[in-house]
């Protein structure tokens, strides 16, 4: 399905209003109680009824408006499209917080183009929403990025001495000792580091300068496909170890020099 002129705008209304109503469903949900249905990578890596019904609402909805786009999502996988775009969806990222109450938990929808990879997709538009506080997020490739109709604009000029710092940390506890020699490194070296359990809100953070920067490894596709878009448009390098696209392996938010800092010092730990 070909995009008209003002193709991005209409996908992200498309991106815009499904986050809404899959936030509105996650949040009713959140208030009568909340189930958890499954684990995942391990016993603490959990998913919960809302999470699939969740995909499945965001699912029809995208199927419905765009029928020939593909869909990988965090808990249905994926179905391949014959448009060549392809929506990546987390239903709740952060789901460990919206388990236990916390505010800081997330839907985040992304549409791409190419194959959904993210050393290799161009991404189009993307959205999160914080349920909790009604927060919007939102960006189009080369037309910036938004909180509400707030223009956003990453923190620069910071240096690695006074930057405040978001992370996170694997659900595999045998990978936590190497994530952690990293933070240490980065605690003798920064203002702080900041943990607030979802990684799409993490990048926002980044976008709006409430964090000067953000790193974490073993991320999911679903998880920063919408978040970096957001903080690219907001002026942020978003880039993995050695200046490659972020992957799995690495990803890292922040304005250009303060990532250069920052990925010197994990590359510098890492060849210890």
């Amino acid at each position: 399905m070909a995009l008209a002129p003002n193709g991005l705008d209409e996908l992200l209304l498309i991106a815009r209003d499904t986050a809404l109503a899959a936030g509105a469903l996650t949040l009713r949900r959140r208030q009568e109680g909340v189930v958890v249905a499954a684990t995942k990578s391990t016993p603490i890596d959990v998913v919960t009824a809302a999470d699939r019904e969740a995909e499945q609402l965001i699912r029809s909805l995208l199927a419905d408006a765009r029928p020939e786009d593909g869909f990988l999502g965090e808990e249905s996988g994926a179905t391949g499209g014959t448009s060549g775009l392809t929506w990546v969806v987390d239903p709740i990222d952060g789901t460990v917080n919206y388990l236990y109450g916390l505010p800081a938990w997330s839907v985040s929808i992304a549409v791409v183009e190419g194959d959904p990879e993210p050393e290799t997709w161009r991404a189009l538009a993307g959205c999160v929403l914080n349920p909790s506080t009604q927060e919007v997020f939102t960006a189009t490739a080369g037309g910036g990025a938004r909180l509400g109709e707030s223009e956003l604009r990453v923190n620069r000029d910071v240096g690695l001495d006074r930057a405040l710092i978001g992370t996170g940390f694997a659900y595999a506890l045998a990978t936590r000792g190497a994530q952690l020699d990293i933070a240490s490194a980065l605690l003798a070296r920064c203002r702080d580091l900041r943990r607030i359990g979802s990684s799409a809100l993490d990048l926002c953070n980044v976008a709006s300068g409430r964090y000067d920067a953000y790193y974490e490894s073993g991320l999911h596709p679903w998880d920063h496909a919408a978040g970096a878009l957001i903080a690219s448009e907001a002026g942020a390098a978003v880039v993995g170890a050695g200046g490659a696209r972020g992957n799995e392996d690495l990803l890292i938010a922040a304005a250009p020099a303060l990532a250069d800092e920052i990925s010197a010092l994990i590359s510098s730990v890492r060849n210890r």
